[in-house]
């Protein structure tokens, strides 16, 4: 009997190792039952997340999986687990799985929605976040700063995530290095989407960033791979490598207004990327090189415009003796096997170079170093319309070596460079704004330089042994990449672009009572035609979405007469709001204002275009303030008549490179008898690296303004980068000055007509706060 219950016993303990125990499945519908299932998970537990809306729930995701047996906290339906209000997820242990989860409509209560650790004694490690959304999960105001995905541990992975719509301060990944535990991380940030990051109006809003100057010269291993960065147009960098060793490989960045920066750190790869711009958009970036060692390859370029710091291929300047925070000399880089097709000088050199504003810059500041031992090899630059100055030089190129290289610019001369010779090649279009040569070029030898080995395939993978060629591609003729095909980014479960959108309704009006509520009635994109006639208001009018509001009848306009209180605007722009103002005859009392954002909560920018319009009698036509940030700001064919003060974007004043409003135009408008700020843009700090804001004045008159103006400049633009003044005539204006441009930068004069108004002065090097 003692025999039989040990065999027994024996075979019950052998059919336990031979068959494992299924994996244990529980699922949960409140934070609490959440928090018992993590706590009492065991390698291999699912913790189902029941369908619906997830609200104030803070994650702690804390379990110590196994390679093969992970624990897995997932969504009931992918997507329909919905995360809102102030929410967050940390992840901290071994071979954690978070899976179809989707976070909207609120903002983390932390400093970052999703990050891999919980606190600096528990980090996750070989944890993977896959299948999630995060979209428009902003902190209250855009100079609050978080980050959506925050990086620490070593072997993580973001994969098959959406990720859109970030609008406050803080790049949208960020990986951190603080310690042994974080360097030599291996993370992979792979087959993601990226979707539309707006302009924030400052520094700071980068898409992925890894590492930061104090950690600069670790070592991370970052891998970002296969993903879509799309309209990510947060600031001039739209990937930051701050540490060594990272890998850039087979993105596509479409229409994103920045570029790929090797920012600090060393030995970076960047292979197999596209960049591909409208051919229209001077802000839409490529490559950025700053730093030491790194491999520039088959990548290929499209359509781009973009100069200097967002130039097709930048290749910087450093500072001598460079701190840790600003920029090192370019050494021993390679750049080869790369394409460019229909771009605008893609080859800037000595980028950042301004020894010429010594007078204003301390020494520590000069970025007078000149790249050096670098090599330019088998790179091919094609041009269907030739381009007078392919090679830009802001600064001496005799430390860069050009070997092999080709280029078909139609014939149209430039300064050259030996290396480049000219060649008659045609291209072809495999898709859409992808071309390659139409022949192989085999006629054209191919360089062999030290280690050209590692370049063994080309940009669509095939390999370069039996078969190589100069440019991108290896000489055959590849099939389609379908670069934009949404299925290879993403969750499957999300479409970011769903079709059926509905027409704009039309709501008309004919009595003033009924216009306030046509507004609150109206869908986003909707028109609110007014008939003609005076239409009283009292309380402002709330804008939070697409609205136009437009004369039924531009001959007989109708008129709008704000009678609210003093300080208060007709217009009350709201976060995300987007007001179009099309053939409307607009009237203050003298002390209200026109348009104005919110003072406070400006999670997210808003818009303004005002059309064919009369405004009239306000103390201020347009007041931003403080963390309140438009993309767009138009008044085209307006007349502004009688008011105090016109557009004053100048409440950012803290000199950190921020700014109020990303694009200002003023377009065929009349300004009359507007006392001061007629218009006050201002962008305060020496921040480099931010290449905004945008102001275009064309085709307008002033007259009789700027009388009751302290500065004496009747168009004050401060520190904004880019402006525009043309064909505009100022007459009878009791200024000093029209306007004073930054001659160093890109503001331009051209064709305007000045009478008893003053000046245009250029000063060369303006004179800026040190923000380092």
């Amino acid at each position: 009997m003692r025999y039989a219950v040990w065999l027994i016993a024996l075979f019950v303990t052998l059919a336990g190792c031979r068959y494992p125990a299924a994996p244990a499945r529980v699922l949960v519908s409140s934070a609490g039952e959440l928090n018992r299932a993590i706590a009492e998970a065991t390698p291999g537990t699912e913790i189902v997340m029941a369908n619906g809306a997830w609200r104030d729930v803070r994650i702690r995701f804390v379990g110590y999986g196994t390679e093969d047996r992970p624990i897995i906290l997932r969504a009931e339906t992918p997507g329909q687990v919905v995360i809102q209000g102030q929410s967050d997820l940390k992840l901290g242990g071994e071979y954690l799985v978070v899976d179809g989860l989707y976070f909207t409509s609120g903002a983390s209560p932390s400093g970052a929605v999703i990050q891999f650790f919980i606190n600096e004694d528990t980090l996750a490690n070989h944890s993977r976040v896959t299948n999630c959304v995060i979209k428009d999960f902003n902190k209250p105001q855009r100079n609050l700063q978080d980050l959506w995905v925050l990086f620490k541990g070593r072997h993580n992975q973001l994969d098959h995530c959406y990720l859109a719509g970030k609008s406050n301060r803080g790049p949208t990944i960020r990986v951190d290095l603080d310690g042994n535990p974080s360097i030599y991380n291996y993370h992979r940030i792979n087959n993601n989407h990226f979707g539309p990051r707006p302009p924030r109006g400052g520094p700071s809003a980068e898409t992925i960033q890894i590492g930061d100057s104090g950690t600069s010269m670790t070592p991370s291993h970052t891998l970002v791979e296969n993903n879509l960065f799309e309209r990510c147009n947060g600031e001039v960098e739209v990937i930051s490598s701050k540490s060594n060793f990272n890998e850039f490989r087979n993105n596509v960045f479409y229409l994103s207004e920045g570029s790929l920066v090797t920012r600090h750190g060393n030995y970076a790869v960047v292979a197999g990327n596209y960049f591909i711009g409208d051919g229209a958009s001077p802000h839409i970036g490529g490559i950025r090189l700053i730093g030491t060692g790194h491999w520039v390859f088959n990548n290929y370029f499209y359509g781009l415009r973009g100069k200097e710091f967002r130039a097709p291929l930048a290749v910087m300047n450093g500072i001598p003796r460079s701190a840790v925070n600003r920029y090192f000399q370019v050494t021993d880089v390679v750049v080869a096997h790369n394409t460019w097709v229909n771009t605008i000088s893609p080859w800037q050199f000595g980028v950042g170079s301004n020894v010429d504003q010594r007078d204003v810059l301390p020494p520590s500041e000069i970025r007078s170093e000149t790249p050096i031992r670098t090599l330019f090899a088998n790179n091919l630059i094609y041009n269907a319309e030739g381009d007078p100055m392919p090679i830009v030089r802001y600064d001496s190129i005799d430390g860069i070596t050009f070997r092999n290289n080709l280029i078909n610019n139609q014939g149209v001369p430039f300064r050259g460079v030996d290396g480049l010779p000219e060649h008659d090649f045609s291209m072809v279009e495999l898709e859409k704004n992808i071309w390659v040569p139409a022949s192989d070029l085999s006629d054209v030898e191919v360089y062999h330089g030290f280690e050209f080995e590692r370049i063994d395939r080309d940009l669509f993978g095939n390999p370069r042994g039996e078969k190589n060629a100069v440019g991108a591609t290896n000489g055959t003729m590849p099939e389609p990449p379908n670069i934009l095909d949404p299925a290879r980014y993403g969750p499957a479960w999300y479409d970011p672009a769903p079709a059926g959108t509905q027409e704009p309704g039309v709501h008309r009006v004919s009595q003033p009572a009924d216009l306030v509520q046509a507004v609150v009635r109206a869908a986003d994109g909707d028109v609110i035609e007014l008939a003609s006639g005076r239409y009283e208001i009292d309380t402002p009018i709330r804008i939070d979405r697409t609205i136009v509001i437009q004369s039924a009848d531009s001959s007989a306009r109708a008129r709008i007469v704000y009678r609210g209180a003093a300080g208060t605007p007709a217009f009350e722009l709201h976060p995300g709001g987007h007001l179009v103002l099309r053939g409307v005859v607009l009237q203050g009392h003298g002390e209200n204002y026109a348009f104005a954002p919110l003072k406070e909560g400006m999670s997210r920018l808003y818009n303004l275009r005002v059309e064919d319009s009369e405004i009239s009698g306000f103390d201020y036509v347009l007041k931003a303030y403080k963390h309140s940030f438009a993309e767009f700001i138009t008044f085209e064919s307006t007349v502004i008549r009688d008011c105090t003060n016109g557009l004053d974007l100048s409440a950012e004043d803290d000199d950190r490179g921020e700014y109020n409003a990303e694009n200002v135009y003023l377009l065929d408008s009349r300004f009359e008898r507007v006392g001061r700020n007629v218009v006050n843009y201002y962008r305060g700090g020496y921040d480099e690296s931010t290449v905004g804001g945008n102001l275009i004045v064309k085709g307008s008159t002033f007259t009789r303004s700027g009388s009751r103006d302290e500065s004496g400049i009747l168009i004050n633009t401060y520190g904004i980068i880019n402006v525009r003044i043309e064909d505009n005539v100022f007459r009878d204006n009791p200024v000093r000055i029209v306007t004073r441009l930054w001659g160093a930068k890109n503001n331009t004069h051209a064709g305007n007509v000045l009478e008893n108004s003053g000046a245009i002065v250029v000063e060369q090097n303006l004179p800026l706060k040190l923000m380092y």
